[in-house]
């Protein structure tokens, strides 16, 4: 008789570490399963703006190269940038077109935590290199007798490696930290991809000190970017405010203007989802949010350089002609 009694309880143990084992081993995304009515629209949707985003990032990337006039620092690291922006998009909308096309959100335990990593390191490149971009405009109106020796070929190439490379040590003890935690509870993650809100939201046990690491991680990458760019801005203005000719004022502020709504719009959505108190009232908001500096801002980029940038649709309507023909 007593025996009986273990065995039960045994197996009692076994399922319920089967049922821990499994949800530690996959997780399902809900996305926008809330309105499953317009998946096909939405998949429609996200994929032409997937191939606006790489078609339009794509030919910057291009004419920087092909045009001569481009050669310049400032158009180096704009298709540096274009190159970053094809891949942060690429960490999630694939994804997230893929679930709405097979109607299922189930991700595994391995590929949640590589797309959080990428997601870590893309984002934090682009926090860095907005500053470098910043730096280089600084250097060119406010020492532009030195531009030429500050920003030569071989410091452009290190600023680029060193925003691409030197958060991935952070990033990778972030991730790992993420999902060491235990995800006893559920495993439904309330978003499009794997983010660490969402992710801390489904975990159990006292995660105060994770939530801690996360917004100390956020102002390294976010805010001591950003006050860099701003104090190289406050330089900028008050440098161009001081020239004499108004052409002169309206052609600096034109070389500022492209970078400015960029960092805006990117650091405006990133500060106000990763800073903000937490909340299960706004996810959908968060998701919104998140839309913004994961989706809109990447396909608004190419525009916004095409657009105010005069150098730009000129190299833009000698390539495209060449590029038709093909």
């Amino acid at each position: 008789m007593q025996s009986r009694n273990v065995n039960p309880q045994r197996e009692n143990n076994l399922k319920i570490t089967e049922t821990n084992l499994t949800i530690m081993m996959e997780f399902v995304l809900l996305g926008f399963g809330d309105i499953p009515q317009f998946h096909w629209f939405l998949f429609g949707v996200f994929l032409v703006i997937y191939l606006i985003i790489l078609l339009g990032n794509a030919i910057i990337i291009l004419i920087t190269k092909a045009d001569a006039t481009l050669h310049t620092p400032m158009y180096f690291f704009l298709s540096i940038f274009s190159f970053l922006e094809i891949c942060y998009v690429s960490v999630t909308l694939p994804r997230m077109l893929m679930d709405f096309w097979t109607q299922k959100g189930s991700i595994s335990f391995l590929t949640c935590a590589t797309q959080l990593f990428f997601f870590f390191m893309l984002g934090g490149t682009e926090c860095f290199l907005l500053a470098v971009m910043a730096y280089d405009r600084y250097v060119a109106i406010c020492n532009p007798l030195h531009y030429p020796l500050v920003m030569n070929p071989e410091v452009c190439v290190q600023l680029v490696v060193a925003s691409w490379i030197s958060g991935i040590p952070i990033e990778i003890g972030l991730t790992c930290q993420i999902f060491s935690l235990p995800f006893c509870g559920s495993n439904q993650i309330n978003h499009f991809f794997c983010d660490t809100p969402p992710l801390l939201k489904i975990s159990c046990g006292d995660i105060f000190v994770n939530e801690l690491v996360v917004y100390i991680c956020a102002l390294l990458f976010a805010t001591l970017p950003f006050m860099l760019i701003l104090g190289s801005y406050i330089r900028i203005i008050s440098t161009i405010v001081k020239l004499p000719s108004e052409t002169g004022r309206a052609k600096a502020f034109s070389t500022c203007s492209s970078h400015i709504i960029v960092v805006l719009l990117f650091y405006g959505s990133v500060t106000v989802t990763y800073l903000k108190p937490k909340s299960n009232q706004y996810e959908g908001i968060d998701k919104l949010l998140s839309l913004v500096y994961t989706v809109l801002t990447p396909v608004l980029n190419p525009m916004i350089y095409s657009l105010r940038n005069k150098d730009v649709r000129q190299a833009m309507r000698k390539f495209l002609p060449k590029l038709l023909t093909l």
